[in-house]
């Protein structure tokens, strides 16, 4: 059906089948886009402050195809990254990083670097609040995993051990983050539980 304006409307009919492919998993979000939105959150309610650290980028060439718009065309990463988000809560400094994976019996190391595992050993060292956030995204769980375990698996991995941590250890010695409306991956109230 078309109406006066030009613009095509989808009959009831398609729009009931469209509404029937709609997956709910996850709500559409990353995790990344979860926390960020659950920080936006403790940010407005004035619980902590937590950022995303952004990746220092060294811009090369610039295109501008018109005044109001510049395109990056060519840019290097500056330095190594450390942990996705840091910030403060309740005077401590909060330092942790978050990962996906499909895998569902094991959470691979592959995607974590050795610089980022001794930023976090520095942080565990100097008594700041470092931990992961991890998201099994077949299974729709997402756990606060303590760096120290994650940690003790990595050591054991350069040592020749396994290169992943088991599902069952994440779901024994990790903590459930269930998700939440307003604060999506509500990891403060288990940093409370831990910590305060």
């Amino acid at each position: 059906m078309r109406y006066p304006s030009g613009i095509r409307r989808q009959s009831i009919k398609q729009r009931s089948v469209a509404k029937t492919n709609i997956s709910y998993g996850n709500r559409g979000m990353s995790l990344e886009e979860d926390i960020e939105q659950t920080n936006q959150y403790y940010l407005d309610m004035n619980q902590a402050i937590i950022h995303k650290k952004p990746t220092p980028i060294q811009i090369v060439k610039v295109h501008y195809p018109k005044r109001s718009a510049a395109v990056i065309t060519e840019g290097y990463f500056q330095a190594k990254s450390t942990t996705d988000f840091n910030g403060l809560y309740r005077s401590k400094h909060i330092d942790f990083e978050a990962k996906e994976t499909k895998n569902k019996t094991t959470f691979p190391l592959a995607n974590i670097h050795e610089h980022q595992f001794k930023h976090m050993q520095s942080i565990v060292a100097h008594g700041g609040i470092c931990f992961f956030i991890i998201r099994f995204t077949v299974l729709d769980e997402t756990y606060y995993v303590p760096a120290e375990i994650v940690l003790l698996y990595w050591n054991e991995m350069k040592d020749g051990g396994r290169k992943s941590i088991p599902y069952k250890v994440i779901v024994d010695k990790g903590y459930v983050i269930p998700f939440k409306y307003q604060a999506r991956v509500d990891y403060l109230k288990i940093v409370d539980q831990l910590y305060f």
